[in-house]
């Protein structure tokens, strides 16, 4: 879902895609040169692997190691959001090899026919992946024929400590009211409100807090939502998905409804900077979103056998824990788990407790009327009409 940034890890991985050459920035999803001229050739042909992933979402040698290893060329091709992906995905050759799609948007477009299953004899390190992880990611992905988890995480509250007392004295922070209710959301809009660009999600949350099925909303209920979401849109200062780390670190933003990496990122920065800014986080008591990315190959991938390479080479415990460990965010391998960080490990933002996963769902597939009635809603609540 994972996935939203912050300076450090812009750097290290701008840094990377300069030595590479082959680096895209921004979410227009561009197909990158190599594969634009792909026909389907074999991998031999042009020993490289196209990778359309979310920006800074790799640990700074994850690729030039890989390519160390194998002589595989990996070009980078970033996207923004699962929409700009799912744009990519459904109209068909992309020319990419490995995608990263969120869970639910996968599901979408398996049944759409745009992956192909994934051959397990050419992913010997499946073996080290979490069962229960992988279990619940079945429900989008059935057997997970198509898919490997890559992160993980939760979506909840970040919140400037200080600010946040000052403005809410007394407030217990343990529900979506400090964002959704306009009597809390305009004593904060002062110190600022930030929230993810993530339609489908971010309405889920709204469901949840209304008291109602968060996957199995009915026209009354995306109604009530789409009120709920115009009444608070006078005070959020930022949608978007990609500045929510910097605008917390920074103390530009007091609140923010992100994605949990982004604001352990955004407390880790704001410490190293000595700015004195303590950054919370929590799950609200009413549920929230527990999102996974997956690792997929496009029906069309013009290099399959080096797209399992990659994502056989992503599921090593080393790599990906060192993912895990730059990023900070949990992974699905299980063999991977003694190799993270004790910090990160025991960070209750990063594995949330038991009894906080009890609270937590996952977002399944959105029929066509409905995924079309959120993005209406979205735009009318973006652009505050």
């Amino acid at each position: 879902m994972p996935h939203p940034s912050s300076l450090l890890r812009a750097i290290a991985l701008s840094l990377l895609a300069c030595a590479l050459a082959a680096c895209h920035r921004g979410g227009s999803g561009a197909a990158p040169a190599a594969a634009a001229g792909a026909t389907g050739a074999a991998d031999g042909a042009d020993n490289v692997v196209n990778l359309y992933t979310w920006a800074d979402y790799l640990a700074p040698d994850t690729v030039a190691n890989f390519e160390k290893q194998t002589g595989i060329k990996v070009h980078v091709t970033l996207f923004d959001t699962n929409e700009v992906l799912e744009s990519r995905m459904l109209t068909g050759n992309s020319g990419f090899d490995v995608v990263v799609p969120t869970a639910p948007f996968f599901e979408r477009q398996i049944r759409s026919g745009a992956y192909q299953p994934l051959d397990r004899s050419q992913l010997p390190n499946l073996v080290n992946m979490d069962p229960g992880i992988m279990a619940s990611v079945a429900q989008n992905d059935p057997g997970n024929a198509h898919g490997v988890v890559y992160l993980w995480g939760t979506y909840g509250i970040g919140y400037n400590e200080a600010k946040v007392a000052a403005a809410l004295p007394g407030v217990a922070l343990d529900s979506w009211r400090v964002i959704f209710d306009p009597a809390y959301a305009a004593k904060l809009a002062g110190c600022g409100i930030a929230m993810l660009d993530a339609p489908a999600g971010v309405v889920r949350l709204v469901l949840a807090y209304l008291g109602r099925d968060p996957n199995a909303p009915g026209a009354r209920d995306l109604a009530d939502a789409e009120a709920t979401l115009l009444r608070v849109r006078p005070y959020i200062r930022n949608i978007d998905t990609t500045t929510i780390t910097d605008l917390m670190a920074n103390g530009d933003v007091c609140v923010a409804l992100g994605y949990s990496g982004d604001v352990h990122q955004a407390g880790k920065r704001a410490h190293e900077a000595g700015n004195g800014i303590r950054i919370g986080y929590f799950i609200p008591r009413e549920g929230s979103l527990l999102w996974f990315d997956m690792l997929g190959i496009p029906k069309d991938a013009p290099h399959p056998a080096n797209a399992h390479r990659l994502i056989n080479y992503l599921m090593e415990p080393r790599v990906i824990a060192d993912v895990s460990n730059f990023l900070v965010y949990p992974n699905g391998n299980a063999a991977a788990t003694a190799l993270v960080d004790p910090a990160i490990r025991a960070d209750a933002i990063v594995y949330p407790s038991a009894e906080t996963r009890r609270r937590l769902f996952v977002q399944s597939q959105d029929p066509p009327d409905q995924a079309r009635a959120i993005t209406r809603l979205w735009q009318k609540f973006k652009t505050g009409q």
